[in-house]
């Protein structure tokens, strides 16, 4: 076995989406902080990415996260999350994979009931509380990044279903919420194909035609995921189907997407602060969101959400790079 590279990983999923946890291989990526270590990352190491994530170490719904000394003093690690679609500056199902690899493989000091670990991600300060039972890692309540709904009852034009109505939110990431019934396509899973490719349309509608740029950081910027709300769903119980750039499903209930949903609902009256809500996924399974604060960001009002799932560990990996590979940096097909 010949190899001019080694990666490190230890593989979980958290609700049925997977986490390639980076554990090793990848150095100190250079930058002051988490969000100037994603920006050379982009700028400078995405074959690393394209490596880990695509085919044919990866597949085309892949996700993962690279491990990184912090960049702040009140941080236990740095974390960098990588999928297909590009580099995320915070994954909400990435940081339950992240904290339950971190508990079970003895890389944080673990106590019970609770182990608290505090991440430095491109998106700000990430506290995870870990729920352990006889060293095992039960749930993560993650408290993420502020989160608000950007524009409310918006319209989009979207070929060749004409104008559909939404919503634009930020939980760590831009989501564009629209009732499934809008596009006239049943909540089936038989529907995927017929749901995804609606998804990708109202995703690059809107961001043709009302590109969203974050009011304290423009380089957060663009839509790149589409919360497609199933008929039924309200601020107790939202069954949804999360249609991802460049065209997959999210399989969990999507951690960030869960915090945006929950500041649209709480913008629009429907949510309160320190209420239970069910986000249920494309494939039944769920997170427990709740607001635990409200806040500003310049003129607009802002969220603080926790969110509750479970991930498991699935394997153990290292990734050699042979020096005769075809396919050194992946592909996708």
């Amino acid at each position: 076995m010949r190899s001019n590279r080694i990666f490190h990983a230890v593989d979980s999923h958290t609700e049925g989406m997977p986490t390639r946890v980076i554990t090793g291989g990848v150095g100190v990526i250079p930058g002051d902080t988490m969000f100037a270590r994603r920006r050379y990352f982009i700028d400078h190491l995405d074959h690393i990415r394209t490596f880990l994530m695509n085919e044919p170490r990866g597949h085309a719904a892949m996700s993962g996260a690279i491990l990184q000394p912090p960049t702040r003093p009140d941080a236990d690690f740095g974390v960098l999350y990588i999928e297909v679609s590009g580099c995320l500056p915070m994954c909400g199902h990435g940081t339950i994979g992240v904290a339950t690899v971190l508990v079970e493989t003895g890389m944080v000091e673990v106590t019970e009931p609770t182990t608290t670990i505090r991440l430095d991600t491109p998106a700000g300060l990430v506290v995870a509380e870990v729920r352990v039972v006889d060293g095992a890692a039960k749930s993560v309540t993650l408290r993420n990044v502020p989160s608000f709904a950007l524009g409310l009852d918006r319209t989009v034009r979207v070929e060749p279903w004409g104008d559909i109505p939404y919503d634009l939110a930020f939980g760590g990431n831009f989501y564009a919420i629209v009732p499934l019934e809008a596009l006239g396509i049943p909540f089936e899973r038989a529907e995927k194909q017929r749901i995804l490719d609606a998804g990708l349309a109202v995703m690059a509608a809107v961001d043709g035609q009302d590109r969203p740029v974050h009011p304290g950081n423009p380089e957060i910027n663009g839509c790149h995921h589409v919360y497609l709300a199933a008929p039924g769903s309200d601020a107790r119980h939202s069954r949804h189907a999360m249609v991802i750039h460049p065209g997959w499903f999210d399989r969990s209930p999507c951690g960030t997407g869960t915090s945006a949903r929950m500041a649209q609902l709480h913008a629009r009256g429907e949510l309160a602060l320190d209420t239970d809500f069910d986000n249920e996924s494309f494939i039944g399974t769920h997170f427990t969101g709740r607001l635990v604060e409200e806040g500003r960001l310049g003129d607009l009002t802002t969220v603080t959400p926790t969110i509750t799932g479970r991930a498991w560990i699935t394997g153990t990996a290292q990734f050699h790079r042979d020096p005769e590979d075809p396919f050194p940096a992946g592909f996708v097909l």
